[in-house]
């Protein structure tokens, strides 16, 4: 960054005459938001990230989301989290510090700070400071260093760094100590800064300085818990906490750090919603009153507790030319229409892409309409004839190219747009319809509260039919984990009415509807909202629902941990009384019970492992009553993963025959595709339905599903 230099001249005019003139250098202009990260707590996530934004709400990775430094390399833990990047006030050095920290070790296992020096923000030097044993008298019971911060003083011309510490006793305390003039270490003892006037926890502070006065924002741990702020006309003394929070959401919160936006007098305050999996940004002016801008917000990667600061175009040009990796993580969308574009499948290794398009698309002039990252540029535009075979893709970045052969292909599975999980489907005699009842999916901790439905006429093609049922509107007895529902259609005194039950805050409800795409009215408690007698495991989900066609009687079955079912009513809301009967599926079963009748045999088909781990799949028993006792085949695995397929999570289904024949198809969610086995346990938060032929053999045992990709094309 370049600075105004005077420059002396004298000029002899008549007399004597000293005239001093001062030429300016133009300063080059912040154009770029910087934000340094990490990204969870295990492996090589515990380590410093960056993204690059042009506009401080879409950010997008660089190095394809992978570490910038290897955490082993500067940190005595081996592991560092809660990175702050500062710019010096020469404008030219920058500062990080971090939490010299691995949490598999545990929240109160760490003892010290990384202290991290650069000019050019790609090569950095590093100290590792050790509190206790820096200053064993003063600090020698502290169990835990968090999240260190550095301002600059400008009255004594140093940087002073801030964190939180605890003792052998709490709370958490905040905590400042000024760095030696290298920035390899601590020049004073530490002090503290702020004290909780509630002897609550205090850690995450954040200070930035505004009209005169001291803004720290920090995270109050207990009592409430949420973002607030204590104020100081002094920096290492005088605050004074303010009323209330200043985070805008009652969702868990912490690491907030707030930044000035390019050319305006407004900032931004954000903070990690570590729950939720996710950030929110709020804006203000006066670093008081604050509106959430969530729906402007966007990024390519799940950011934990980082920190953001102004960059020129010079330093993002350096940062691209180190970073700025040509690989699928420079292709951000695929629009072009019929497009399925979670599944699009991107081999860096073969230089391929491999995209799939929904059934009926135009493949002989399609527009991909490819986004890539801000940075990278994308050569070859417009449609194109995939018909006959690959087109080749070229894209660029700093200087370099990259090209891809890409083509497409018709498939239908997925047979839902986005992110659903443990479908139920029915068959309805009033509207002539199939009808899929799937848990909203794409939620971190399986989060969601609503639940839709999908209607087609052939099992192909399916229409979104909405919103069906939200906990937080229509439900008065839970409003949270709405997962795996089943739906049945009956006819009560001549009139079709549906029956739908649905796991909510892990008990089971029901609601009516006169339609099978609802809305469903709920009956206001649950069905089933305790363990039955006798058992101590497991939980209440997972509701499937079965009518006899020999005795007429329906059936409600459910469960995790253990299979249990019950007997209904005639009214199908309420349980008959001393009914419950424990099945005994063996010690494979997981969840997910379905139940189905079949040339005089009963089918009981359920998961194995969890829905998290690839090799979730689905095993099955047969039985001669709805009441079991289960007949166990010795092989009763019927559908698992096929990795060469890139199939990975199959599980949690249902069955459907085609009326009026021996046609049967079998519904099940899988990992996401292709992505899904690269996201750890968060596959199982980010599922999709897929369809295919469910067959049997002579004896009435099931065939082995073969997972397809391509899905089904018609209902034979």
């Amino acid at each position: 960054m370049n600075s105004c230099r005077p420059y002396l001249l004298k000029l002899v005019l008549i007399g004597v005459l000293s005239v001093s003139l001062f030429s300016c250098e133009a300063e080059e202009k912040y154009t770029t938001y910087l934000f340094t990260y990490f990204t969870g707590n295990s492996g090589d996530e515990e380590a410093i990230r960056y993204a690059l934004s042009n506009d401080s709400y879409n950010y997008y990775a660089l190095n394809g989301n992978n570490p910038i430094i290897d955490s082993k390399d500067i940190s005595s833990t081996g592991g560092v989290r809660d990175p702050h990047i500062l710019r010096g006030v020469d404008g030219k050095t920058f500062y990080m510090v971090v939490t010299d920290m691995v949490s598999a070790n545990g929240w109160s296992s760490n003892r010290a700070m990384v202290l991290m020096k650069s000019t050019d923000l790609i090569n950095w030097t590093s100290t590792v400071i050790n509190i206790p044993k820096t200053y064993p008298e003063e600090f020698g019971d502290v169990v835990r260093v968090w999240a260190p911060q550095t301002i600059y003083d400008s009255k004594t011309k140093q940087y002073m760094i801030y964190w939180s510490m605890l003792g052998a006793e709490g709370p958490d305390i905040i905590y400042y100590a000024y760095a030696n003039k290298d920035f390899t270490g601590l020049a004073t003892t530490p002090k503290q800064l702020f004290f909780s006037p509630t002897n609550s926890a205090c850690i995450d502070g954040d200070i930035i300085y505004k009209d005169g006065v001291y803004n720290l924002f920090f995270k109050n741990e207990s009592h409430g818990g949420g973002i607030r702020k204590a104020v100081s006309d002094k920096l290492t003394e005088g605050y004074v906490q303010q009323d209330g929070f200043y985070d805008q959401t009652d969702a868990a919160v912490e690491g907030s750090g707030i930044f000035k936006l390019i050319d305006s007098d407004e900032y931004i305050l954000m903070y990690d919603m570590y729950m939720a999996g996710t950030y929110q940004f709020a804006k203000s002016k006066d670093l008081e009153h604050f509106t959430v801008v969530d729906d402007a917000i966007s990024m390519n990667f799940h950011p934990r507790h980082g920190t953001v600061i102004r960059i020129t175009d010079s330093e993002k040009n350096a940062l691209l030319e180190k970073w700025g990796v040509l690989d699928k993580s420079a292709f951000v969308s695929f629009k072009g229409e019929g497009i399925r574009q979670n599944n699009v499948d991107i081999n860096d290794e073969a230089e391929t892409i491999y995209i799939p398009v929904k059934l009926g698309s135009d493949i002989s002039h399609l527009d991909l309409k490819i986004e890539t990252l801000p940075w990278v540029n994308i050569l070859t535009t417009g449609a194109q004839d995939f018909s006959k075979g690959t087109v080749d893709y070229t894209i660029e970045t700093a200087g370099k190219q990259k090209t891809y052969k890409v083509s497409v292909h018709e498939h239908n599975n997925p047979v839902l747009s986005g992110f659903y999980a443990d479908p139920e489907i029915i068959y309805s005699e009033k509207n002539k319809k199939y009808y899929i009842y799937p848990t909203s999916d794409g939620f971190t901790g399986w989060s969601g509260t609503y639940f839709k439905t999908f209607s087609s006429p052939d099992l192909v093609n399916w229409a979104d039919e909405g919103v069906i049922l939200d906990l937080k509107k229509d439900v008065s007895w839970a409003d949270r984990n709405a997962w795996a529902p089943c739906a049945i259609e009956k006819k009560v005194n001549g009139e079709y009415k549906y029956f739908y039950y649905f796991s909510a805050a892990q008990k089971i409800g029901v609601a009516v509807s006169d339609n099978p795409e609802g809305p469903f009215v709920d009956s206001g408690k649950p069905i089933i909202g305790e363990k039955p007698e006798g058992i101590n495991r497991g939980q209440e989900i997972d509701p499937d629902i079965f009518t006899d066609p020999v005795s007429g009687k329906t059936y409600l079955y459910w469960g995790n941990g253990y299979m249990g079912v019950v007997e209904l009513n005639d009214d199908m809301v309420s349980v008959k009384p001393n009914s419950f009967k424990r099945l005994h599926p063996g010690a494979t079963f997981r969840e997910g019970t379905e139940v189905f009748f079949r040339k005089d045999k009963y089918y009981f088909l359920w998961s194995e492992d969890d829905t998290r781990s690839p090799n979730y799949r689905v095993r099955y028993a047969t039985a001669d009553s709805p009441l079991g006792p289960l007949n166990i085949p010795e092989n009763n695995l019927i559908l698992e993963k096929r990795p060469e397929k890139g199939i990975y999570g199959t599980g949690h289904n249902s069955v459907i025959q085609t009326p009026d024949s021996d046609i049967w198809h079998i519904l099940y969610h899988r990992f996401t595709r292709p992505n899904g086995i690269e996201m750890g346990r968060a596959a199982g938060y980010n599922r999709e339905v897929c369809i295919d032929k469910l067959e049997f053999n002579e004896d009435g045992s099931i065939t082995p599903v073969e997972p397809t990709i391509s899905g089904i094309l018609s209902l034979n």
